[in-house]
């Protein structure tokens, strides 16, 4: 027998694979937390000295790893912004890392990288201007764009901050409510993540565009370099949209980098009802977002789109490497300068092998087309805003947050004196344990609540009823046991 591992038989492998995650997508395995022992007595031991082959793996794999996977295609599962991948994407997925695990030279799978980043701009009303690339996430996304403000912004004082570093004070803005990774990005780009002024936000937790002037004034005044402002469209705790066009006409007026976090929800312009809410998006110089959140792509895609990628060449190209100010604005050039290695994505952000990525957007965009998409997004946000209608009409339910997108954050409460902060916690502790509803909770306004975020394809309005439903009648058990 030989030593190698087995790479024929796709087919057959495959189908035995695929009979497994069909029968994990369609019934209901609980949760695997509660069976942590038997699973993981199964897959422990040491290195095996010989293999025990193909076919013994995949019954491991059928019999052990995928019934002990994650919750996430259960319809009740609403707490992290992923979702299990739709069918087609999934496949297309397996197609590129089989035919083109690279996403480089001039084959159909650098098309569709390309055409992909493209198709995705325009379902996401983008500027045409707009160039992307992608990478594994919203957090290696955000890096990415903020490494292209960096670069810009110090080239405004004649530096080149990735050849010659970071040599003086300079600061970033966002809200409160912006995700960690903004944190993460200033302190890997070497801008210090105490370098971030996290703007306080209004009633409905967006940034406050006052403040936000008044910071950016007193540091200029300082002699602090701003590198760029951060707004968010769709905040990953409630949904909240910043005010884009006030933020971005503050950045053009001040010479500021404006960056878009759209990870979340920038498809949610789709919707008709909240498309309003992005006036200002065409202002951004870059704009990110995540199709493996709302898209339904599988996890590790995000893609970061900025006004020029020759900004992002000169901030991430790998040295040496010839370069001509502005030859990469149109891709035609770059596939000429590099001739038969397509368009060198290498160099517009931190990776360089890389998936074909872009062959999974296609195949979700062709699937779909723009009104399937917007057909989703609607669905998801009309969601939101049931358990914000049931929560209305409930005495024992309360809005914490009103939805803008597919985020609502409710809580249970009662009259009687009773801790609600300490009596949702111990309800959310047996929501997760004891039902098959999984919601995270979070903290809005300085009050415990629950956040569900209705991005699952499985989740239809039966499942919301059932979830506030649940919610009341956890509730009503856990205030006649409470200590009075």
């Amino acid at each position: 027998m030989s030593p190698r591992a087995e790479t024929g038989h796709l087919s057959e492998s495959v189908a035995r694979v695929a009979l497994a995650l069909d029968e994990f997508l369609t019934n209901d395995h609980g949760d695997a937390m509660m069976r942590h022992e038997a699973w993981s007595t199964a897959l422990s031991g040491p290195l095996p000295e010989s293999g025990v082959g193909a076919s013994a793996v995949l019954d491991e794999l059928e019999q052990v790893v995928i019934p002990n996977g994650t919750r996430f295609n259960e319809p009740g599962f609403w707490g992290w912004i992923t979702a299990g991948p739709s069918t087609v994407p999934t496949v297309a997925s397996f197609a590129a890392s089989v035919a083109a695990p690279q996403r480089y030279t001039l084959t159909s799978f650098n098309r569709l990288e390309e055409l992909s980043l493209e198709w995705l701009a325009q379902l996401c009303s983008l500027a045409p201007h707009m160039k992307g690339v992608y990478s594994s996430g919203g957090s290696v996304a955000n890096l990415v764009a903020l490494g292209a403000a960096r670069q810009w912004g110090f080239e405004q004082v004649g530096v080149d901050p990735s050849a010659d570093g970071v040599g003086r004070e300079v600061a970033l803005y966002s809200s409160s409510e912006a995700h960690h990774t903004i944190l993460r990005s200033a302190g890997v780009l070497g801008l210090g993540r105490h370098n971030v002024r996290q703007i306080q936000t209004d009633d409905h937790q967006r940034i406050d565009v006052a403040a936000l002037q008044v910071a950016l004034t007193k540091d200029v005044a300082q002699g602090i370099l701003p590198i760029a402002v951060v707004a968010t469209a769709g905040t990953t705790n409630t949904g909240a949209v910043d005010p884009l066009r006030e933020v971005g006409e503050l950045c053009r007026e001040r010479g500021v980098w404006f960056h878009v976090d759209g990870a979340y929800g920038l498809p949610g312009i789709l919707d008709d009802r909240v498309r309003h809410l992005y006036d200002g998006l065409e202002l951004a110089d870059s704009v990110i977002v995540d199709p493996h959140k709302w898209l339904g792509a599988p996890v590790g895609i995000a893609a970061t789109f900025v006004r020029d990628r020759a900004i992002l060449h000169r901030a991430f190209t790998q040295e040496p490497a010839a370069y001509l100010e502005g030859s990469l604005s149109d891709p035609e050039h770059v596939r000429v300068s590099v001739d038969s290695m397509g368009i060198p994505y290498a160099d517009f952000g931190v990776e360089l092998s890389a998936p074909s990525r872009g062959a999974v957007v296609w195949s979700l965009l062709r699937e779909l087309g723009r009104s399937g998409v917007r057909e989703r997004i609607v669905h998801d946000n009309d969601l939101a805003r049931h358990v914000a209608e049931r929560a209305r009409e409930a005495e024992r339910l309360e809005v914490l947050a009103e939805p803008t997108l597919s985020i609502c954050c409710v809580r249970y409460r009662c009259d009687g004196g009773i801790d609600l902060d300490d009596l949702n916690a111990t309800l959310y502790r047996r929501l997760v344990q004891e039902t098959s509803y999984l919601p995270s909770s979070t903290i809005v306004n300085g009050h415990f609540g629950l956040r569900p975020c209705f991005i699952n394809g499985r989740t239809d309005l039966e499942h919301v009823d059932g979830f506030c439903d649940t919610v009341i009648r956890l509730g009503d058990d856990l205030v006649a046991r409470y200590p009075r």
